[in-house]
């Protein structure tokens, strides 16, 4: 399937939920299809600092969404805010996913969340993605999907401005993140804690 078609299957599900989609893009030509068709553009962690790929991103007038790198510090995210700026482009936010520790494992630090804030970024947190071991099966990515709710609950009380959850009928059989993934019945409990916690905190 091409970029263009799955872009577009994108937008029709869009339409018919009546919401906004995201889907990554990782290149400059994937940005420039997505624009026309995706409502936030989302560059991948592995891709943040993608000079080219930010200017595609930013030049489409699209709201983008970067994830900070594992191998980025907070303070370092600054470099990327200014490129999109200089790119024309006011409409972003970070993602935090955890970074690098060792091996087969990812911290997600809180302090990150407050420094980047503070830094005058939109900041979200990615509860499901932070909890990956990656290489942890040996050939595959495994993960701790259980402490998804936990690290949730501890971004919304440092003040992130939104949370990013991986849902799954049965995780177990998810084709791609299956052990990060929260069961969707579970997700309804889940956003009244966390919308209970936004408010005591905001």
């Amino acid at each position: 399937m091409s970029a263009r078609e799955g872009c577009g299957i994108l937008q029709a599900i869009g339409r018919e939920l009546k919401m906004p989609v995201t889907t990554d893009v990782h290149s400059p030509e994937e940005a420039e299809i997505a624009g026309s068709k995706i409502d936030l553009l989302q560059i991948p962690a592995f891709l943040c600092r993608q000079t080219d790929l930010l200017r595609a991103a930013a030049e489409t007038g699209r709201p983008v969404n970067v994830k900070k790198g594992q191998f980025l510090a907070p303070w370092d995210v600054k470099n990327i805010g200014e490129k999109l700026m200089a790119f024309g482009n006011d409409k972003f936010c970070f993602t935090e996913r955890g970074t690098t520790f060792g091996y087969n494992n990812l911290v997600a630090d809180m302090r990150s969340l407050y420094w980047m804030r503070e830094a005058g970024y939109r900041v979200i947190f990615d509860a499901t993605h932070s909890v990956q071991r990656p290489g942890g099966a040996g050939d595959f990515t495994s993960g701790d999907g259980v402490l998804a709710p936990v690290l949730a609950r501890a971004a919304m009380a440092a003040g992130c401005d939104g949370i990013f959850l991986e849902v799954h009928e049965n995780p177990a059989r998810a084709l791609s993140d299956a052990s990060n993934q929260i069961p969707v019945k579970n997700l309804p409990k889940i956003l009244r804690m966390l919308k209970a916690i936004h408010a005591a905190v905001s």
